[in-house]
């Protein structure tokens, strides 16, 4: 320390009666007093609500949309592959109880409507989370209160600012931890092979619908007398093949993907250990054999253009230049991935293949594991170079399609003790899933669609 430094700690301790380390103390101590602030009213940003509701913390909930649960309201009609023992947090679940809110059937398998109605809306109102809840509320960036990320000094006992958009004004939150929730749903991956968003894709959008369209409702009317494109070749497009098999001679079916053959979209079928998950495959072994749909496999798209016929499809199909035209509508389910946008100034640490959170990433790996083989895991993985900063959810497991909603709830519930100072509950594993040997669709019946919650 320089001398006109020393000279001034003196005068501060001689006015004031305070050495360095105890001026740190109260500066520490304002910080304290602020709230957690959470990001995203889904069932895991709600349960994170709950248990800081139940520890007594402070905090605020943001979400984007005009309702809680926005995301899965646009697939509500597609059931959940998991029942609702595994959809409802525990201390949510307890203090629901309190208001005397009636569990859902354990066992029975909800679609995301239920999910939203019969648990994320109720918990909502509940005085402790309502008070709390901010609607309409995009966080649009977040940084350290006068720091720009390069700054390390006092970095740690400096609290987090959140700039927030409210009916097209801009807010500044300051908090001394932050939860982001917000999940992947709204980042869908193109339809383009490469995986890069090109101005043509974009200027296409009124006839891309990207995830599972309520065919047999809302959307039926934009597929009847069309050709339509299906892209992906996962369960979840499996499920919309065969929501536009129901339409009959009335709907012209392209099935596009990247896989070496058909069969391998198929699965088990019947030698699978899931009768749900096996049938889904003999069901579209069933269609693509009775020359219902036409399948183009391995085919990558490069180009999409509009002319007066409709869409053109560019690019290669078997190792060959190909042209597929006069397509009306396409229905990508490639799956989806993060948005760091508005972290740009907030340290940390994201793995490079799967975008997951960086220590999570070996657990994750959807090529060695399902929905079940993820080991449970909580605040000491999901730690960020950002001191109480934390990714969760679906979106800690960035492209992997891996996640389920009881593991969103364990990261939840050790992060929660952590920050409450429960250190030793924060390091404890109190999970127990099946293994279920999948995480993506599922079919559950000969008309509804399911899912896991890979998409909360």
């Amino acid at each position: 320390m320089k001398k006109n430094e020393v000279e001034v700690m003196k005068s501060i301790n001689n006015c004031c009666g305070s050495t360095v380390k105890e001026i740190t103390s109260v500066i520490g101590e304002s910080v304290n007093d602020l709230p957690i602030v959470v990001i995203g009213a889904g069932p895991v940003g709600l349960a994170a609500a709950a248990h800081l509701a139940d520890q007594g913390q402070k905090y605020i909930l943001l979400e984007s949309g005009s309702t809680v649960g926005s995301n899965i309201i646009e697939w509500g009609h597609v059931q959940l592959f998991s029942p609702w023992q595994y959809n409802i947090d525990k201390v949510a679940k307890k203090l629901l109880e309190k208001s005397g809110w009636n569990s859902p059937s354990a066992e029975k398998l909800p679609t995301g409507k239920e999910l939203v109605e019969k648990y994320l809306e109720p918990l909502s109102k509940l005085p402790e989370i309502e008070q709390s809840l901010k609607l309409n509320s995009k966080v649009v960036s977040i940084s350290k209160k006068g720091l720009d990320k390069m700054k390390d000094a006092g970095r740690e006992q400096t609290s987090f600012v959140l700039y927030v958009e409210q009916q097209g004004n801009s807010k500044r939150i300051e908090a001394k931890a932050v939860i982001d929730a917000t999940g992947t749903w709204g980042n869908p991956n193109p339809v383009n092979a490469d995986n890069i968003w090109t101005l043509e894709e974009r200027s296409l959008h009124k006839h891309i619908y990207y995830g599972i369209p309520d065919i047999q409702g809302k959307n039926r009317e934009k597929y009847i007398g069309k050709r339509v494109a299906v892209v992906g070749g996962g369960h979840s497009a499996i499920n919309t093949i065969l929501e536009l098999s129901q339409l009959g001679k009335d709907v012209e079916i392209y099935w596009i993907m990247r896989k070496k053959k058909v069969e391998d979209a198929y699965g088990g079928e019947e030698k699978d250990a899931l009768e749900a998950r096996g049938r889904l495959g003999s069901r579209i072994h069933q269609l693509v054999d009775d020359g219902q749909l036409q399948v183009f496999t391995p085919f990558k798209i490069h180009q999409l253009t509009h002319t007066n016929d409709g869409i053109e499809l560019t690019g290669e199909y078997k190792n060959k230049e190909f042209n597929l035209t006069k397509i009306d509508e396409i229905i990508t389910n490639t799956g989806s991935r993060p948005d760091f946008s508005f972290l740009r100034e907030i340290r940390i640490n994201i793995d490079a293949a799967t975008e997951s959170v960086e220590a999570l990433s070996p657990l994750i790996d959807p090529n060695l594991h399902s929905c079940g083989t993820v080991r449970p895991h909580g605040e000491e993985i999901l730690r960020q170079p950002e001191k109480n900063f934390y990714i969760v959810g679906m979106k800690s497991y960035g492209r992997a399609p891996t996640f389920l909603m009881a593991t969103g709830y364990e990261q939840i519930r050790s992060i929660v003790a952590y920050l409450s100072g429960d250190v030793e509950a924060s390091k404890k594993v109190e999970l127990e899933l099946p293994e279920t040997g999948v995480c993506s669709i599922n079919l559950v019946s000969e008309n509804q669609t399911s899912t896991c919650c890979s998409k909360c």
